[in-house]
């Protein structure tokens, strides 16, 4: 089995035959593969910049893998604040002994994922690091967006604006979960990792009114709801029974004993809408292939006190929402 070796990643022959054979192969276009020090574009408007790294274990899960991964999780962080996903920048932290083919499959699955959503990669870079001082890969990557649907903030949630999730939440989290412990739920059930400009675009283009988007990635519906009552001092009021979960996820945390709106989701938004816009946003939202569990679940009020997140149970009684703390599940995403 072809393996990566120290000196593809020493700058020299090995590692320009590399980059040719592997990662442009897959990832290449004009501005690439000029093979400049750095990409020279032309933007006329304002943009969304974002930086993420990913070191998800394991690098292969049912419903994507880490290549995958790092394109849909910084194309969602561009959507979220309004931004068409343009460009984006890769760099490979790859361990001495890591797999050809696995490689290749995680490039190919990035090329596949940012064709779907119409994103060219302008820069790149690779290093290896020897056998033990690496996990397999880690990926770090940089978005670009055109902003196209400008005031989405976490400081732009008003009293009143409903509060919707486009379908259900903690996949990811309990999948990545389930596959390291052994965990069998069946074929049906896998992460929910995917790129949500397309689903963005579709609700920003309808004209409702959106205040504030957030891909509730690591902490959860919890912490999205948690940073927007900080950041724009209201309340929230939610609904348990109208949050949609899955059986399979609800099972792993009463068996583990997690809370499962703490759980991350890797292709899921969280919105707060205008009041007077939730039944058009819900229309709009589950017209698309995305979105078509997406619920209403609850709305933004005025705090009594510090700013909390309430939940009201099914038995009519309510209980605060603490945020995530501590490290709940490591290398998720």
């Amino acid at each position: 089995m072809k393996r990566i070796r120290l000196s593809e990643g020493g700058g020299g022959q090995e590692t320009w035959k590399l980059i040719r054979e592997l990662f442009l192969k897959y990832l290449g276009n004009p501005i690439l593969s000029a093979l400049e020090d750095s990409a020279i574009v032309k933007l006329s408007s304002k943009i969304a910049f974002t930086t993420d790294a990913f070191t998800v274990k394991p690098l292969f899960f049912r419903g994507g893998d880490i290549g995958k991964l790092a394109v849909a999780g910084t194309v969602n962080d561009l959507a979220v604040m309004g931004a068409k996903p343009l460009y984006m920048s890769v760099s490979f932290i790859i361990e001495e002994g890591f797999p050809y083919e696995e490689l290749e499959k995680i490039v190919k699955s990035m090329a596949q994922t940012a064709e779907e959503v119409g994103v060219l990669f302008l820069a790149g870079d690779t290093k290896v690091v020897p056998s033990g001082q690496a996990d397999g890969v880690f990926i770090s990557t940089s978005g670009i967006g055109e902003v196209i649907y400008e005031g989405l903030s976490c400081r732009n949630v008003k009293e009143g604006d409903v509060i919707i999730v486009s379908g259900p939440i903690g996949d990811h989290g309990a999948c990545v979960l389930a596959q390291r412990e052994g965990f069998e739920f069946g074929e049906d059930f896998g992460s929910d990792c995917q790129p949500l400009w397309d689903l963005v675009e579709h609700l920003l283009k309808s004209g409702v009114e959106v205040h504030a988007m957030r891909d509730p990635t690591r902490g959860g519906l919890s912490a999205v709801l948690h940073e927007w009552a900080q950041s724009s001092m209201v309340s929230f009021l939610v609904e348990e029974e109208k949050i949609p979960i899955r059986q399979e996820v609800l099972g792993l945390c009463e068996f583990l004993g997690l809370e499962p709106y703490h759980l991350a989701c890797e292709g899921r938004v969280v919105l707060a809408v205008k009041r007077e816009d939730a039944e058009k946003a819900l229309e709009v939202l589950r017209e698309h292939p995305k979105a078509k569990e997406a619920s209403l679940i609850g709305y933004a009020v005025k705090p009594e006190g510090r700013p909390a997140v309430v939940l009201r149970t099914p038995y009519g009684t309510k209980r605060f929402l603490e945020p995530p703390a501590g490290e709940l599940l490591p290398r998720i995403c």
